[in-house]
């Protein structure tokens, strides 16, 4: 086992764990700070199917090509089903001022209640936060796990990483490096090693020091539904015995630019373990945005955090009315 260098080797009992002074934030480098903006991460969503769906949603509800909306609204990635009901329901709103006002109404509805401040929650024996992290590779998991733990870090929040994906020895050398970015605790097992006895470890280390947020990475391959059901599973019992009537989140990182196949492989992911949050990387890039729309309508699971860029301070808390108003400019 081994841990970043900043903290003593880990002993299997919490209570014989020194208290060690969490270090404190490194320097900030040029682009670190917190400075992602949602309008201008959105700016190539604006000027690509919105602009087209907007040029054709300038008449009044009675008046507008349906039919065309409805393709547009497929091709930015609202999925076709979903695209079908809003357009149904934006028809019938007669007393909506344009057809725009009635598309962005019936969109806006299909996103969960605002959830201002929300921050994943201490066990109720006042133990820390937990997070796991869960998604296929390629998506950013590693990459965004550390912009997460800059944004809880830059708040004044102390955060312990687990490198819980000991299937990929790439991976816990890709996680040291934010850890030590990001002025976060670290801890880490041999390759191979039971990913579950990692997060033992790593909350046994929180407890003993006094860390706020617990955020681990797993094993980023798509699984079959019973083997993911299993490896998570086995996880949230470490969870709870360690730490009793702790309610851990388990974020799915989906890349945006992926569209409906992402949502697929989220569908996947929520039907074996259970999502409790979606966090969307590059929603700069060729991203179309309306799937966030199809997540949230589909899987009733709420996008907590969204990555508008790839500076370290790019991943934001997610807002709906604050994405519906940039998504519509």
């Amino acid at each position: 086992m081994e841990v970043a260098p900043a903290l003593a080797a880990l002993t299997p009992a919490a209570e014989q764990l020194p208290a060690v002074p969490l270090a404190p934030a490194p320097a900030t480098q040029p682009g670190d700070e917190i400075t992602g903006d949602l309008n201008a991460g959105l700016e190539r969503s604006r000027g690509g199917f919105m602009s087209r769906l907007r040029g054709i949603l300038k008449s009044g509800p009675s008046d507008a090509d349906w039919e065309s909306v409805e393709e547009l609204l497929i091709s930015g990635d609202v999925g076709g089903t979903l695209a079908m009901a809003v357009v149904e329901k934006a028809r019938a709103r007669k007393d909506a001022p344009s057809a725009e006002a009635a598309v962005r109404a019936e969109l806006a509805s299909r996103l969960l209640p605002a959830e201002h401040g929300w921050r994943p929650a201490a066990s109720e024996a006042g133990g820390p936060a937990v997070v796991l992290m869960v998604g296929v590779n390629g998506t950013g998991k590693t990459t965004t796990i550390g912009k997460l733990a800059h944004l809880y870090r830059a708040e004044g929040t102390s955060v312990l990483l687990a490198a819980a994906d000991t299937f990929r020895a790439a991976a816990t050398d890709q996680l040291r490096i934010w850890s030590d970015r990001t002025g976060s605790q670290f801890v880490a097992h041999a390759p191979g090693a039971d990913p579950s006895a990692v997060i033992y470890d790593a909350l046994d280390a929180a407890v003993a020091r006094g860390v706020d947020v617990v955020i681990a990475d797993t094993a980023g391959r798509l699984h079959t539904k019973s083997n993911l059901m299993d490896e998570l599973a086995k996880m949230r019992r470490v969870i709870d015995k360690r730490l009793p009537g702790s309610k851990p989140e388990v974020f799915f990182v989906l890349d945006a630019t992926t569209g409906q196949n992402g949502l697929s492989q989220a569908k996947v992911f929520n039907e074996s373990v259970g999502l409790t949050g979606i966090v969307l990387t590059k929603l700069d890039s060729t991203a179309k945005g309306g799937i966030v729309f199809a997540i949230e309508d589909t899987l009733h699971v709420p996008v907590r955090f969204v990555g508008v860029g790839e500076k370290l301070g790019d991943l934001l808390p997610f807002d709906p009315d604050a994405f519906v108003s940039a998504l519509f400019g």
